[in-house]
């Protein structure tokens, strides 16, 4: 009985509890699902946020690594490695960077010296690209083309107005030839440059690299050596034709006439002696010239030198009335040759009573110069020098009035003899003149101090 009324409580408890309690079980099981589905998915973006960073992190250090290869002064990253794809690509960034180094060191120092020897070259050295703008050019061709800017980007022809220079890169440029030329600049001063263009061509562009060597000094030598040759030949020709017609005539006839006989003699005198005067010079220019080593130079009196010249000029000096005068010759001494400073003073003295007028005068001055240096100055009253001509008055052969230099006797060498026996002694010549009023010579040595 008791058994029975209990089981019919329990009965009717799950009758009228069942329903509920299930229905509480059902949603706590529900909230649980949805707590844990949560959670996951936290946890999740949580992970996925890591692993992204580290992902991000290794990229920018692969990144900055590969950044910094090429930057020596800054040291590369350290690299994690690991098995993944990541890591094989660290490895080989750690193997390859050496190299890397290496390469870029020898490249770095072979631009450095090929820029250091292009830039130290004599020849001027240009390169242009496909449109013919600047892209190098060193410190010869900014001198040639008398500017000092920077070229590099900019047209050609706003670097230098040379056409022809211009049509040769351009072919060079267009054609790949080889082509060598002569042009000149004119700025700042004319100079002649042989040119040698050839292609500059790579994987992705094209251009032309000049090279211009210098032949100005080349050019004039051989100009001089043309005017000397041909100077030389005037200048003998014109006596030796003289010597060889008054031969001639005293050969047909001319040693019965005695009228005119002792002078024809004399004029072949004459004539031989002004030949052996161009010989003579021609060899002491010749010797001052070739810089052979002589005696050793020794000290020279000043007063000495220029009072044995004066002695010997005045006779010639009296002849045509011209008055010597000479200032105060202090006792000074420089180190020298003294038969070749004698030498000079008797040419400038010589040239001084041959141009000077009737009666002129001629003034010897001694003092000095700048620095620790010896001034002598010798001026005269003559004929003077005009402007145009007093850069060329110390060349050979080189006559100011021609008729006149021959009247007087004078072979056009003494002036070239001067400046060479000057300069033999670390001296300089300079002149001042006034066409009418005269010149003066200016003659600068060393003063010689005793030890």
């Amino acid at each position: 009985m008791a058994n029975s009324i209990a089981r019919k409580a329990f009965l009717l408890t799950v009758v009228l509890v069942g329903p509920p309690l299930v229905a509480i079980c059902f949603y706590v099981d529900s909230l649980t699902v949805r707590l844990a589905s949560l959670a996951f998915g936290i946890l999740s973006v949580v992970i996925v946020l890591l692993l992204a960073r580290s992902l991000s992190w290794r990229i920018n250090s692969l990144t900055g690594f590969v950044d910094r290869l090429l930057d020596l002064s800054v040291a590369p990253p350290r690299l994690q490695t690991s098995d993944d794809e990541l890591g094989i690509l660290a490895r080989s960034l750690l193997r390859v960077a050496p190299q890397i180094e290496e390469l870029f060191n020898r490249l770095s120092t072979e631009l450095t010296r090929r820029e250091a020897i292009l830039a130290s070259m004599s020849e001027a050295v240009l390169a242009v690209d496909s449109r013919l703008n600047v892209t190098f050019c060193n410190n010869a061709f900014a001198k040639a083309v008398g500017s000092d800017g920077a070229f590099e980007g900019v047209a050609l022809l706003k670097v230098v107005r040379e056409p022809v220079l211009f049509q040769i890169l351009r072919r060079v440029v267009e054609t790949g030839e080889t082509l060598r030329d002569r042009l000149q600049f004119s700025a700042p001063d004319i100079r002649s440059y042989d040119l040698y263009a050839a292609p500059l061509v790579s994987t992705t562009s094209r251009g032309a690299i000049a090279i211009l060597h210098d032949v100005t000094p080349t050019e004039r030598l051989e100009r001089v050596k043309r005017d000397f040759i041909a100077n030389v030949s005037h200048e003998i020709r014109t006596p030796l034709a003289t010597i060889c017609g008054y031969a001639e005539t005293l050969l047909e006839g001319g040693l019965e006439d005695q009228h005119n006989r002792r002078r024809f003699v004399e004029i072949i005198q004459a004539n031989g002696v002004r030949l052996n005067n161009i010989a003579a010079d021609l060899l002491i220019l010749s010797e001052l010239e070739s810089g052979r080593s002589g005696p050793q130079p020794g000290p020279i009196s000043v007063s000495d030198v220029l009072g044995s010249a004066i002695r010997a000029i005045e006779p010639a000096a009296n002849l045509t009335g011209v008055q010597i005068h000479t200032g105060p010759i202090p006792d000074l001494q420089l180190l020298g040759y003294g038969i070749r400073l004698e030498q000079a003073v008797l040419n400038l003295l010589a040239n001084a009573v041959k141009f000077n007028k009737p009666n002129g005068e001629v003034h010897v001055e001694v003092g000095d110069g700048s620095g620790d240096q010896i001034e002598i100055r010798i001026s005269d009253t003559g004929v003077g020098i005009p402007h145009e001509d007093l850069t060329r008055i110390f060349e050979r052969f080189y006559r100011v009035d021609k008729a006149r230099s021959r009247q007087v006797g004078g072979t056009g060498l003494g002036l070239s003899i001067v400046k060479h026996a000057i300069e033999q002694m670390n001296g300089a010549v300079a002149v001042e003149s006034q066409l009418g009023k005269g010149s003066t010579f200016i003659v600068t040595l060393p003063r010689y101090h005793r030890q």
